[in-house]
């Protein structure tokens, strides 16, 4: 199925991905329709049409779907049941099955090791019980998770020792958790590749990703020669996961660098912020990429633009810098219409262009 230019695109969340996403696709001549429960959501003001309702409900979900003409999301914290009541009514792309794996912590590891990938260890905590009973398995250190709705280093506590359980079982809220094994690692980075519906597979150059306080602060693509065989396996295991899931769009997976080879950490099933340097850094980005698939198109090319790609991203109220920024012709800045600078919001990010960028 292709969906023609002039046609409209249903897109599930009002955030910033969904603000570049309707970006590239007005560029290649489509009109994009946010659905968020927000009042004034940032991707609504790029957007022709914008509709406010409920992750949750059905009704106005189906309503949404009778109303575009192919459907994707750009945020996987929303119940998957809703979003087939849209899947009724529109062809909705990444599947709704992508988002029932990815979005339970303990679905998603178990998925990926029946793949052959390698999660950090890991065992169920639903329970205060279930959690000693894990720690006996796992031991500590460790990182209580819970298994949905939680990202950017939310929904996580650290058990340093058995003392911590009590005070990171009260962190979750006595939510179904899943705990993991700290794993030792030289780097971070993540595999970001995009899927047609005719199975055609584009991946880019693996950036380097930083974090500070569970939040991606920086990527640099490509990614260091010292993790190239990490990354060859992590990609193959991506494409792995990609075709067991029919998936269409764009499907990120992060991975830890240890020494025994590549440590899976979590996917996602949409763009994703280490791949914000694509815009200007490689030849097709993520968000047009994304559109291109799930719309039926040819899928563009990944190659780098440049030898090195640095994206930083723009954290709180770092974004009153913005004048300071520009200031470096080789800034190149995005923000993202966003009102309060909360500390850890994401406002903004920042791509360099060139081999002076660093790691």
């Amino acid at each position: 199925m292709t969906v023609r230019p002039g046609s409209t695109i249903g897109i599930v969340g009002g955030g910033q991905l969904g603000r570049m996403l309707a970006m590239a696709a007005a560029q290649l001549g489509y009109r994009c329709h946010i659905y968020a429960p927000d009042e004034d959501p940032c991707a609504a003001e790029v957007s022709a049409l914008f509709t406010r309702g409920a992750y949750d409900d059905e009704a106005a979900l189906a309503r949404f779907g009778a109303s575009v003409d192919v459907a994707t999301y750009e945020f996987e914290n929303i119940a998957a049941a809703p979003l087939a009541a849209l899947a009724a009514a529109a062809p909705l792309y990444p599947p709704v099955k992508a988002l029932e794996v990815a979005q339970d912590r303990l679905s998603e590891k178990e998925f990926v090791t029946d793949l052959g990938g390698r999660p950090a260890p890991f065992a169920p905590a639903s329970s205060r019980e279930e959690l000693d009973t894990a720690l006996a398995h796992i031991g500590a250190p460790a990182i209580l998770k819970t298994r949905r709705f939680g990202y950017d280093g939310k929904g996580q506590a650290r058990i340093m020792s058995a003392e911590d359980a009590d005070a990171a079982w009260d962190a979750v809220r006595g939510a179904p958790c899943v705990l993991e094994g700290f794993v030792r690692f030289e780097d971070e980075f993540s595999i970001l590749l995009c899927r047609s519906a005719k199975g055609e597979v584009v991946t880019w150059d693996a950036p380097r990703n930083v974090h500070a306080e569970g939040i991606l602060r920086a990527s640099v693509a490509p990614a260091s020669l010292i993790l190239r065989p990490a990354i060859e396996e992590a990609r193959a295991l991506a494409v792995r996961v990609a075709e067991a899931l029919d998936y269409v769009g764009v499907l990120t997976l992060e991975f830890f660098a240890s020494a025994d080879g590549p440590v899976f950490n979590e996917m996602a099933p949409r763009v994703h912020n280490s791949g914000h340097w694509t815009i200007e850094g490689a030849l097709t980005s993520q968000f047009e990429n994304h559109i291109r698939a799930i719309c039926g198109l040819p899928l563009g090319g990944t190659a780098l633009a440049a030898p090195k790609v640095r994206m930083q991203n723009i954290i709180g109220d770092d974004v009153d810098a913005w004048h300071e920024i520009l200031s470096d012709p080789a800034a190149h800045l995005h923000l993202y219409g966003k009102g309060e600078a909360r500390p850890g919001r994401k406002m903004g990010h920042i791509t360099f262009l060139g081999s002076g960028t660093g790691e």
